[in-house]
């Protein structure tokens, strides 16, 4: 039927001549078969009231995908008398054939299938390979030129009907074939005419917009030369003034280094006096070495001398014979000495495995030693005095003088291999100390890092923890928005089925209204008993007056009563003709 109704439509514009009014018949025949193509397999969707099925949609979709169409869009909304969707439809179909982009239009529409399929079944012709056949059929009304009136036509109220006695062959179809060739060359002319327009027109267009384009790339080089030239107007005048500050820190520069060079021959004249000094001093102080060395080896000397004194002295104890009683005295002093010493030691080696304080106290203990060989040293010279005084009874002494002396270097050779020991011990000691302290300093860090990860680890742990709780906070929100969503839309079901019964009722009585407007109002003085129950009206009583079929009734008897959603309460309703009853007052009631 499209393809009858394409061809149809023109034939019967090409022999008519002239421009198409909205009263022609062939055109008016392929608007409603075209209506028809649009419908086929339309999605059904559910409204509050009632089933929406309606063209506007699929056809709305054109604007966005092909932005000419937004005009005719625009122009179809802002119709006056256009009140549905599918009047919006119609007027878009008469304004696309105006401007000879129907093709154009549908095309761009059954391209998006993706789309489409929100508005059409799977089987629909929009959705089929016929859908691109009949948009390639549209491209043959670009011959045809309309003048359609949209504004004042009424096309809400529309009754789509096909005529099919417009497409059946007669006589004069069959010989009418000579005028269909010529015709048809006629079209194919008219249609070379009108794309080679559209081309000039395109191209213009494009021209158009390259002239604009250029201009105003123009006016932007223009300004920017401008600029460029100010800025180099200005930096030929940074560089003037450059120049001339480079004059001038020459200049300065010239007059510094002169008072410079002054300066550093001033200089350079009393470094040669000063280096003559100090040639002077270092003379002197080469002098004052060689003097200072030959004290030393005067002092070492000396040394060597003192040493052989010693041995002297060592040689001398043997004439400690006569005061036997008195070196027994010195002889137990001494070894209370080395006991002191023994004890000192085994102090020293207790505080240093204790703590590292003992290195203070050995410094004490040292000292002490150190005023004990000078003690040991003063009753060496008491010693020495008395071997002066012992000298005559050397030979008495002899023996005794012989036994004390070998226990004495025993004893002394003792002493030094302790001490010797202890000095050993000493520095393993502050080895040990020293390996113990980096190694504690190593755990240290290791702790401090260790404390430094656990604390990240902690703060990690406790934002995941929170996050967990707003994670199922979230979810419990969500469980809660998806119960009161489930609840509304039972709700707005419930609403809707009402609201549809409602409907039907009004409807029904509205038929009845229709049916019962001939009927006129009974008097409030005539009415003095009910209708039904035929008993008078008092203040229990009421009176109900049907504002259709002008009966009237008390208010026990018109117990039926309808839910409205205008009205927050059921109205009464009549039992004859079921229209609303109004409550008005009697004689006897204010």
């Amino acid at each position: 039927m499209a393809k009858l109704s394409i061809k149809g439509l023109i034939e019967s514009a090409l022999s008519f001549g002239r421009t198409l009014d909205s009263d022609y018949p062939p055109l008016q025949q392929f608007f409603v078969v075209m209506e028809h193509c649009l419908k086929h397999g339309l999605k059904v969707r559910k409204s509050f009231l009632s089933y929406n099925k309606t063209i506007w949609g699929p056809l709305e979709l054109v604007e966005k995908l092909y932005p000419e169409a937004e005009e005719i869009a625009a122009s179809v909304r802002d119709l006056p008398g256009l009140k549905t969707p599918l009047g919006r439809a119609r007027a878009w179909l008469r304004l696309a054939l105006m401007q000879k982009k129907m093709a154009d239009y549908l095309r761009c529409l059954i391209i998006q299938r993706d789309l489409l399929s929100e508005f059409y079944e799977y089987h629909a012709l929009m959705m089929e390979e016929e859908g691109a056949v009949i948009v390639g059929l549209l491209v043959g009304l670009n011959v045809i030129d309309a003048n359609l009136c949209v504004k004042g036509e009424d096309l809400d109220s529309q009754v789509g009907v096909i005529d099919f006695s417009m497409y059946l062959k007669s006589d004069e179809d069959i010989g009418g074939k000579e005028r269909n060739v010529q015709i048809a060359a006629i079209l194919d002319q008219k249609n070379y005419v009108e794309e080679l327009n559209r081309q000039l027109n395109s191209t213009v267009s494009s021209l158009h917009a390259r002239v604009d384009s250029l201009e105003k790339s123009n006016t932007k080089l223009i300004e920017e030369l401008a600029i460029a030239k100010n800025n180099i107007i200005k930096l030929q005048e940074e560089n003037h003034q450059l120049r001339s500050e480079n004059t001038l820190i020459l200049m300065k520069t010239q007059h510094h280094l002169e008072v410079t060079k002054v300066d550093v021959e001033a200089e350079l004249q009393t470094y040669k006096h000063s280096r003559q000094g100090l040639d002077e001093m270092y003379n002197e102080a080469r002098r004052q070495l060689r003097e200072e060395s030959q004290l030393r080896q005067d002092m070492e000397n000396e040394l060597v001398v003192q040493v052989s004194m010693k041995h002297e002295i060592e040689l001398a104890m043997k004439l400690l014979e006569k005061d036997i009683h008195e070196k027994q005295d010195t002889l137990i002093g001494l070894r209370q000495q080395l006991d002191e010493v023994k004890a000192i030691n085994m102090e020293m080696y207790q505080k240093l495995q204790v703590s590292e304080d003992a290195m203070k106290e050995k410094n004490e203990i040292i000292g002490r030693l150190e005023d004990k060989t000078n003690q040991i040293n003063a009753t060496m010279k008491q010693l020495e005095q008395r071997l002066q005084q012992a000298e005559k009874a050397q030979v008495e002494a002899e023996n005794e003088d012989e036994k004390l002396k070998q226990e004495y270097v025993n004893k002394s050779e003792s002493l030094q291999k302790e001490f010797s020991q202890k000095e050993k011990q000493l520095l393993q000691l502050e080895t040990d100390l020293k390996i113990e302290k980096e190694w504690r300093q190593t755990l240290e860090d290791d702790l401090q890092k260790e404390k430094e990860t656990v604390s990240h680890l902690r703060i990690e742990t406790q934002e995941i923890i929170n996050l967990k709780k707003e994670f199922l906070k979230l979810q419990e929100k969500n469980r809660q928005l998806k119960r009161i969503c489930q609840d509304q839309e039972a709700a707005l079901q419930e609403l809707a089925s009402k609201l549809s019964e409602s409907k039907l009722k009004i409807e029904d009585i509205k038929e009845a209204n229709k049916a019962l407007q001939g009927q006129v109002w009974l008097k409030d003085k005539e009415a003095t008993h009910c209708k039904l129950c035929e008993k008078e009206f008092s203040l229990s009583k009421r009176k109900h007056h049907c504002r259709n079929c002008g009966e009237i009734f008390c208010n026990a008897c018109s117990d039926n009563e309808l839910p409205l959603p205008s009205s927050p309460k059921p109205v009464r309703v009549c039992d004859s003709c079921h229209a609303i009853l109004i409550q008005r007052c009697s004689s006897n009631v204010p």
